[in-house]
């Protein structure tokens, strides 16, 4: 990792951006009125797009719990970090499991600017991050080796990933490179975008950020699944992301009634 002085200067706060959109959705503090205003024209479009951030945040917590716990995972390649809203995955593994070790990986400029959040983990373990595009497999597999051991289980975490990138631009492929990659025993966590659930508010906010520069692609139930062929699903298989595993929750609030447009799912490799 470079220092952050040069990736801050690179930050545009004139255009909103993604992951300060969902920081803020979140209620973090790593976000500019751009992205703030976006926020609230997509709250208003669809009131739900904050409780749909923080449903896939406990996604992605509880799945890290269960694989730390139950699975005996202690190696995981997060990419697609985004802005570290705590607690973040290292936090969670680490708190059950000192010795995890987790590689962040994320090409975003913004992100960079918060690495150093990231690097807090435990002594016991490891904790780092890379600049690399998710675009470039290989590249991430090259860099993530010098502190993961791909000869044992690794979890691979794309969470809120793919719906940035369509299959044109290369996401099945970049998907398959990464699990290939990985020992039997690893698994592949992943959440997406759909439009299966609420089709219209989904529209609604792919419109609202396409008009912020932000392109978004919702899969199908099929599309998702397709993405884990291969793979040995864990049970409940790819559902909606809050009703995955609702047993795990430590800490969440109530979500209210409703859908969530966001599959999630997590598969072993065999």
């Amino acid at each position: 990792m470079t220092g952050t002085e040069p990736a801050v200067q690179r930050i545009d706060t004139s255009k909103p951006h993604p992951a300060r959109v969902y920081d803020w959705f979140l209620g973090g503090k790593d976000n500019y009125p751009v992205d703030e205003q976006l926020g609230r024209q997509i709250t208003s479009l669809d009131p739900g797009a904050p409780r749909t951030a923080r449903a896939n945040r406990w996604f992605m917590q509880r799945a890290t719990r269960m694989l730390v716990r139950e699975s005996g995972i202690r190696q995981f390649l997060d990419v697609g970090t985004g802005i570290p809203t705590e607690p973040n995955l290292h936090q969670i593994a680490q708190s059950t499991a000192p010795d995890a070790r987790v590689v962040y990986v994320d090409n975003d400029p913004i992100v960079l600017a918060h690495a150093a959040a990231l690097l807090r983990g435990t002594p016991e373990g490891a904790t780092e991050y890379l600049q690399a595009d998710a675009r470039e497999p290989l590249t991430i597999l090259q860099q993530a080796a010098r502190v993961l051991d791909f000869d044992r289980p690794i979890a691979l975490s794309l969470i809120a990933l793919l719906h940035f990138i369509p299959d044109e631009d290369g996401a099945r492929e970049l998907v398959d490179t990464l699990i290939d990659a990985l020992a039997p025993g690893s698994c592949l966590v992943l959440s997406a975008m759909t439009a299966d659930l609420e089709p219209e508010k989904v529209a609604r906010g792919i419109a609202a950020y396409a008009a912020g520069g932000v392109t978004l692609v919702a899969r199908s139930h099929a599309e998702v699944s397709s993405i884990f062929k291969g793979l040995e699903p864990m049970d409940p298989g790819i559902v909606s992301v809050s009703e995955w595993h609702p047993e795990l929750a430590e800490g969440e609030t109530p979500l209210g009634e409703g859908p969530v447009s966001l599959y999630g799912g997590v598969g072993f490799k065999v």
